[in-house]
């Protein structure tokens, strides 16, 4: 069994909860003064985290979550062994050409990390490559970021995060040899992208606040104080600098923005620090993204621009005028044009239909030939997967949905067939006749539909128990995925319901803009008018729903709990971002100036304070009674810091009126994703399901 983890806890087990000190400390803005008594549990020397008496909280919250679920040890255990059980621990993934390789990745028996393999496409011997295990030996934490093989196929560029913070270091590996390169860049925060033919990479460093401003190359072989910056963004410090290879890997496209605005540059990979072309230059609200084709020494720049449409457009243009964009494929109220890939005798888009994943073959000579995928489910996610080849006959894509496990497939171009190479194994056995997926809609308060993905066992009784969860923000259309884990609710009676809430581009871009900065608040009155719809169709009833969602999605989870206590019976939010006014309000946080786009500038607006104001879960504790809640942190989480759901355990244990629980288990060496490992991150589900089950008494 997967051991938990004691840090924090006491010899002896406490008895009564931790109560936090009250601090005199305010702020004011726009005239109006905030209390905030909690403010002391940030530590000022930030990121570094050394204020003992800090820490001494964050472990004496860990042992009253230890010493609360204690009794629910064999609840967490027989999860735990039963989502195990449906994971295939000798797992590999389907080869993938590329060159005159073949790539894949395997796990093995009881390892929690992958290992990374190659042979000859001609034929040979498996080589390995990378060993994840190895590199993270000796780690509480490990996370493999860039993974990035050079055209030639003899180094691979990597990088990896050994504690959670999100600055990865980066290393190169000579395949031929087996060495590793005494060439290392700590702080990278970006992909590898090889140029120069294979003799440089590029890359970005996380800066204090965790924000890449750079685009910079390092030749193999020489030391890094020597590395040349091929770009620096100075004008918007929110703005975030990324680089990567166009389709035919003759381009160096280095892209700047932030959540609404983007800029890009593009610079010849095999002379990088040659002149650069601007493609257009910023526009406050418009977004764009480009790739090049060249034929015959023509070459065409393809544009994906929200400039004169809302759900996007593609555009061409030449370089000798990269800013004078023609139409290809206008912009749809129907159809979200997400994205689009090059490939040398056609390209694909991709985007959603009445909020379903589509994939599209189309011409480069035809216009108006379109060849969509299709799938007949009623809800499902699907996808381009690992592509590498720009000369191909066939596709490699992604299909699961709620009751279909995670297929891997190859489309062969000129036939359109669909050819199934693997679906996700379940050794405990996994029977999809048992279950039933639906995809419903109910009207939110101003008579919007709002979407719904609900996965049931066909003999669920009416009425019995159902979890519902979200996210809502950024534009992230969340999936109906296939989930193993989720399978341990689904098969004690529970409906499983994901709402598709205004925030997410799930029926396209104006379904996000719908959710953010002055309609933010639709958000979470669509996940309340979604749950109350669910009671009213005889799914559930109230106080039988449970809820969960993690960052943005943990801070629908304070909204809905302040506005709405009585429909839960037990919430989970993860890395919630719950301190929205104070974080938004402090410039030298990582994220917030890159995020005023996203939630508004209470700095500048008065009206962006009051209205952030009015729905911050932390601002907005209330003394009333509040259903059990579970809420996690990560110690070293650049993105929702620790202190958010500290200050907000801290004051909901003053405020709260009733007796239920509530727990906040803190990471203390991991970050936002909590902890690292197939397995850890399987046990952390098994906690917050017993949770849950125990909550809404359904356990022993």
């Amino acid at each position: 069994m997967y051991a938990q983890s004691n840090e924090g806890t006491s010899v002896t087990a406490p008895t009564s909860p931790p109560t936090a000190e009250k601090r005199d400390y305010s702020y004011s803005h726009h005239g109006i003064t905030i209390s905030d008594p909690y403010h002391w549990l940030k530590d000022e020397s930030y990121p570094t985290i050394d204020d003992a008496e800090v820490l001494e909280h964050l472990k004496a919250e860990n042992a009253w979550f230890e010493a609360r679920m204690a009794p629910q040890q064999a609840l967490v255990d027989e999860l735990y062994e039963e989502m195990k059980a449906r994971v295939k621990e000798d797992e590999s993934s389907v080869p993938q050409k590329d060159g005159d390789w073949l790539y894949w990745s395997e796990f093995e028996q009881g390892k929690e990390y992958r290992k990374y393999y190659r042979k000859p496409v001609a034929g040979g011997e498996p080589l390995l490559i990378l060993d994840e295990n190895e590199l993270a030996e000796g780690h509480e934490y490990f996370r493999l970021g860039a993974f990035s093989v050079s055209k030639n196929g003899r180094y691979l560029a990597y990088s990896a995060d050994t504690n959670g913070s999100e600055r990865f270091t980066a290393r190169i590996k000579d395949l031929e040899t087996g060495e590793l390169l005494p060439d290392e860049i700590p702080g990278t925060l970006t992909g590898l992208a090889w140029v120069m033919n294979d003799t440089a990479i590029v890359y970005g460093l996380a800066n204090d606040q965790w924000r890449v401003h750079d685009a910079t190359m390092h030749v193999l072989g020489t030391p890094i104080a020597d590395d040349v910056e091929l770009y620096r963004e100075t004008e918007n410090d929110g703005f975030r600098v990324d680089a990567g290879l166009s389709a035919q890997e003759d381009w160096l496209i280095i892209s700047t923005g932030d959540n609404e605005t983007s800029e890009v540059r593009l610079v010849r990979a095999d002379d990088p620090t040659g002149e650069q072309i601007l493609v257009a230059p910023r526009k406050t609200g418009r977004e764009y993204d480009v790739d090049l084709r060249t034929e015959d020494d023509e070459a065409v720049l393809y544009v994906h621009t929200n400039d004169d449409h809302v759900n996007f457009r593609l555009a061409t243009a030449s370089l000798d005028t990269p800013g004078d964009w023609t139409t290809l494929i206008a912009g749809s109220d129907e159809f979200y044009l997400d994205g689009f890939e090059l490939f040398k005798d056609f390209y694909v888009t991709e985007g959603r239909l009445r909020g379903l994943d589509q994939i599209q073959l189309r011409s480069y000579t035809d216009p108006n030939l379109v060849k969509p995928i299709a799938f007949t489910e009623a809800s499902f996610s699907t996808g381009l997967s690992n592509n590498p080849e720009y000369q191909t006959d066939r596709l490699r894509l992604a299909y699961e949905s709620m009751v279909t496990p995670g297929s891997v497939y190859d489309y062969h171009v000129d036939t359109a067939e669909l050819e199934l190479l693997k679906q996700q194994e379940i050794p405990s056995g996994y029977d999809a006749n048992l279950y039933q997926v639906e995809r419903i809609e109910i009207a939110a308060r101003d008579g919007t539909p709002v979407p719904v993905s609900i996965v049931s066992r066909k003999d669920r009784e009416a009425g019995g128990p159902l979890h519902l969860y979200a996210y809502g923000a950024y534009g992230f259309a969340y999936p109906p995925n296939f989930s193993t884990t989720r399978l341990s609710l689904v098969d004690r009676g529970y409906a499983f319901a994901i709402a598709h809430i205004r925030g997410g581009d799930d029926l396209g871009r104006i379904w996000y803009l719908q959710g953010k900065l002055n309609e933010r608040t639709n958000t979470f009155n669509d996940f309340v008018d979604v749950a109350k719809g669910l009671i009213a169709q005889g799914y559930t009833a109230q106080g039988r729903i449970s809820a969960s969602g993690g960052s943005a999605g943990g801070e629908l989870m304070g909204v809905v709990l302040n506005t709405n206590p009585e429909l839960w019976g037990a919430v989970v939010a993860h890395v919630p971002f719950v301190d929205v006014l104070s974080t938004m309000l402090d410039k030298d946080l990582p994220l917030t100036p890159g995020e005023w786009p996203e939630w508004g500038n209470p700095i500048e607006s008065k009206q962006a304070f009051a209205y952030i104001l009015s729905y911050s879960p932390y601002d907005q504790v209330a003394a009333q009674d509040y259903p059990p809640l579970l809420v996690t942190a990560g110690l070293n989480d650049p993105r929702v810091t620790y202190w958010e759901p500290a200050k907000w355990v801290a004051k909901l244990r003053e405020f709260k009126t009733d007796d239920n629980e509530l727990l906040l288990k803190t990471n203390m060496g991991a970050g936002h994703g909590g902890k690292s490992g197939r397995f850890a991150s399987i046990y952390e589900v098994a906690e917050e399901y017993a949770f849950i089950l125990w909550q809404m008494g359904e356990a022993i």
